[in-house]
């Protein structure tokens, strides 16, 4: 279970769900039609080895992210999801921005796979141990930023706005922001420090993208958290990491305070992308329709 100071690496806690979306990319990119290929993703998986490894060289039939009621629909989510942030990075490039900002940064490679413009600073924020192991395979690999990447290690639930000011972000020019895959992962109040911050640090002309979730019905997450305890080693850990909160709609918290925010449920862009929706009687169903895809421009 969470507590309210505690750490990990790229194999516990929080850090194995970048770990499982980073395989869920990898998985997309053996695909015949892939939406996205993130070619680092399969590094960051065979780097850790284990089951990991295994669900790429289909020796891990029974594994999660191969089931046909969660692990293909959480697959065709993840392609998904990156497709949205990529597109609006670009749409954020090409209006003239140069500092983006990759909050609980994963083992997201934007850094090194988008073709950024010259003079474009990418600043990744997460934990030490999340951004050393990243840093290491990637090297190890000799891949090469395509931007300016400044590492900020840096709990989001502290004083992350001035340890991005010290690593020389720069508030008086717009910025682009993402928030994929983090905020189910803290507190409401968590969530409002972070939009809080990002909208103090924004300049006008600034971009914002958030993956936004609706909380789960109090007894079904109750339900679901005790299935997990009660499975031990042989569960799918995730309800024991989320906080199940939400301060408030992110389109609405940014547009209440002079963002031109727009929302786009997932179940809605997966259409759009050719991907099937699950109904809300599979596995991941339930999950899609809980989440709206989000991103908008500081007037």
């Amino acid at each position: 279970m969470r507590s309210d100071d505690d750490s990990w690496d790229i194999t516990t806690s929080v850090g194995s769900t970048a770990l499982f979306v980073a395989t869920a990319r990898a998985l997309e990119a053996q695909k015949p039609d892939p939406l996205v290929v993130d070619p680092y993703a399969e590094m960051f998986s065979r780097a850790v080895g284990g089951d990991w490894a295994g669900v790429l060289d289909g020796d891990r039939p029974d594994h999660d992210l191969k089931t046909a009621e969660f692990g293909a629909h959480f697959v065709n989510f993840q392609a998904a999801r990156t497709r949205y942030f990529d597109d609006y990075f670009r749409r954020a490039a090409e209006a003239g921005v140069r500092q983006v900002v990759i909050l609980a940064a994963g083992l997201d490679s934007r850094a090194y796979r988008l073709p950024w413009p010259d003079g474009t600073t990418v600043f990744e924020l997460d934990q030490p141990q999340v951004l050393e192991f990243k840093r290491r395979v990637l090297a190890e690999h000799g891949a090469q930023p395509t931007a300016e990447r400044r590492e900020i290690a840096v709990d989001l639930r502290d004083d992350w706005p001035q340890a991005l000011r010290d690593a020389g972000f720069d508030p008086a020019r717009p910025s682009a922001w993402i928030a994929e895959g983090l905020l189910i992962y803290l507190p409401a109040s968590a969530q409002e420090q972070l939009f809080t911050g990002i909208d103090g640090l924004a300049a006008a002309g600034s971009h914002i993208a958030v993956e936004d979730g609706a909380p789960m019905p109090a007894d079904d997450y109750a339900a679901a958290l005790a299935d997990e305890q009660a499975a031990g080693d042989d569960a799918r850990i995730f309800h024991q990491l989320i906080y199940n909160q939400r301060c408030a709609p992110a389109d609405e918290w940014f547009g209440a305070r002079g963002w031109t925010a727009t929302p786009t449920p997932l179940a809605t862009w997966l259409d759009t992308l050719g991907r099937p929706v699950p109904s809300a009687d599979v596995d991941a169903g339930p999950m899609i329709a809980r989440i709206t895809l989000v991103s908008g421009v500081k007037r």
